[in-house]
């Protein structure tokens, strides 16, 4: 069963909701389907429909529900796997999609359509990721 300390890096930068929902579900789908990538996969997708991704941590989102195609998917669909939006809400409105952006200071945001804005929003997620691991890592 996972620990805090196995918990993924940008979960532990997240609030303790987060934390505690990602850990509950998956030492669930560990018990269910055992350790691997399948437990780990249910625990984002759980977090994915209360959380978005912004940068190098989770933040609650406004409404619940599933975050892109990929998460919205039920029944025999569900386990087709299918291009996610890296936990990006590509739900939300383009006016959240751009204050995420803008937040974020992608470049260009204000001439993006959605889909661009979920596009770099994913990428600048990246990016700040790998900065603060870079930071924990000195």
């Amino acid at each position: 069963m996972p620990t805090r300390e196995e918990m993924p890096s940008t979960i532990k930068r997240s609030a303790k909701e987060a934390q505690d929902l990602w850990a509950t579900v998956h030492d669930k789908a560990v018990e269910q389907y055992g350790e691997g990538e399948r437990a780990h996969r249910t625990a984002f997708a759980a977090l994915k429909h209360s959380f978005e991704k912004v940068g190098d941590h989770w933040e609650a989102k406004a409404e619940k529900g599933p975050s892109d195609a990929q998460a919205a998917r039920s029944g025999k669909n569900a386990r087709q796997r299918g291009e996610t939006a890296g936990g990006v809400d590509a739900n939300a409105s383009k006016a959240h999609l751009y204050d995420i952006a803008k937040r974020l200071d992608v470049k260009g945001r204000s001439r993006m359509s959605k889909g661009e804005l979920v596009e770099a929003i994913e990428r600048a997620n990246d990016r700040a990721s790998r900065q603060a691991l870079e930071r924990e890592r000195d």
